[in-house]
């Protein structure tokens, strides 16, 4: 297939789920950088390529107007709050700005501290799917663990947990791709369900301003930096990517890392035998399979990208699920490999934008996985049933993950 417009596979189409990989290895060969009709983008699939696209100043993280011309070509009106953008969607100067403010509160100490309260939480996880005999690993693990942490941090009490995980769940399909291939009816649900979360931090903030406490949203409330504050609606957009980014990426990552263990035994039983493994194993579970497929941009000037000449306007699509199976920067890019030296993937991203929750992220599956094999020592295999993939091509992960203790 030399390019998806060319009656090949649709880019995020269902079959494209379960292993995208193939069709962006075709890609790849033809064209790193390809225009895709369908999508009204191009599309980057080179290693070289998109790393270079995630440092280039002249891409533009400001998608709102493509976005509203995507949904305006299918004749879909929905409403966008701009006031409520978050700086994953803004450029220099005021990325700068709000990262800085946001760097102030979410601190490598205030990550590092969490790191006991993680593993009682691991634990009582794994505690309740030992008492059942049996593990799902989504649903039991890697689904509960990222959002009980993220909400603790921003200070959510215990009770409003399902509510915020629902909430991050119908706000996730805007992510998925392709907007514009989304149904008037979901792009409604998903603005509706982030007015509530808003309103819902309002109610929160404006608690916490009054009696501050210990967590994220009252540390970021109070941060300065050269005179200047988050304002409400910045206060209010940072918590909602806080949420979605901090548990939505993190599922996957453990999730999709653990399947991967699990097909790959060999690599499953390294990992067990030597403990230090775990970064790596880490490291290479989100280059083999990562979490977020892509991320977009848009171009500010014309501009030439590999031997492809993009228009001012023009969406860019960064496939970093693509770069990471680049045979020109990984050997044999298809091994799972959880000893891989130099293994510089862009799973979090690169540049200015690069992840702001990846050290949680990290954290929380060294916890995990450090977890898993000292209390699982003979190990872990896939239970009954096909793992299922999640219907959104962009965020990466498994519905369900059914897991059986030991070896058969």
């Amino acid at each position: 297939m030399a390019n998806a417009a060319d009656g090949g596979p649709k880019l995020f189409g269902p079959e494209m789920l379960a292993n995208p990989y193939p069709v962006y290895h075709s890609l790849r060969a033809a064209r790193p950088v390809c225009k895709v009709a369908q999508l009204d983008a191009w599309v980057v699939t080179g290693y070289d390529a998109v790393s270079a696209g995630l440092r280039n100043a002249q891409l533009s993280s400001d998608r709102y107007g493509r976005i509203k011309q995507r949904l305006a070509t299918k004749g879909i009106d929905v409403p966008l709050e701009e006031r409520h953008v978050s700086l994953i969607h803004k450029d220099p100067p005021d990325h700068t700005r709000l990262r800085g403010l946001i760097n102030k509160a979410f601190t490598p100490r205030a990550v590092e501290a969490m790191q006991d309260r993680i593993q009682v939480i691991v634990d009582e996880l794994i505690d309740a799917s030992v008492a059942k005999g049996r593990m799902d690993a989504v649903e039991d693990l890697a689904y509960p663990l990222p959002v009980i942490v993220i909400a603790e941090m921003l200070g959510v009490p215990p009770e409003d947990r399902r509510r915020f995980k629902d909430w991050s769940n119908e706000m996730s399909v805007v992510f998925g791709g392709d907007v514009a291939a989304l149904s008037k009816e979901v792009l409604l649900r998903a603005a509706e369900a982030r007015t509530e979360l808003v309103e819902y931090f309002r109610t929160v903030i404006s608690r916490q301003r009054s009696e501050p406490g210990r967590d994220l949203l009252s540390a970021m409330a109070q941060a300065e930096e050269a005179g200047g504050r988050l304002s409400e609606d910045e206060l209010y957009s940072t918590a909602v990517l806080l949420l979605i980014a901090g548990n939505e990426t993190t599922t996957n990552l453990i999730g999709n890392g653990l399947q991967a263990l699990l097909r790959h035994p060999e690599q499953m039983q390294r990992v067990w035998a030597d403990p230090s493994l775990v970064p790596s194993a880490i490291e290479e579970m989100l280059r083999y399979d990562s979490p977020v497929q892509l991320t977009s941009r848009v171009a500010k000037v014309d501009m030439t990208m590999h031997d492809a000449t993009i228009g001012q306007g023009e969406g860019v699509l960064l496939m970093l699920g693509a770069a990471n199976r680049d045979p020109a920067r990984f050997e044999d890019p298809d091994r799972f490999d959880v000893g891989r030296a130099d293994n510089k993937h862009v799973a979090f991203g690169a540049g200015a934008h690069f992840c702001l929750g990846a050290p949680l992220a990290r954290l929380e599956a060294q916890v995990v996985f450090n977890t898993l094999i000292r209390r699982f020592p003979d190990g872990l295999r896939l239970g009954e049933g096909e793992p299922v993939y999640r219907k959104n091509f962009n965020l990466r992960g498994l519905e369900a993950l059914p897991v059986a203790f030991g070896r058969e």
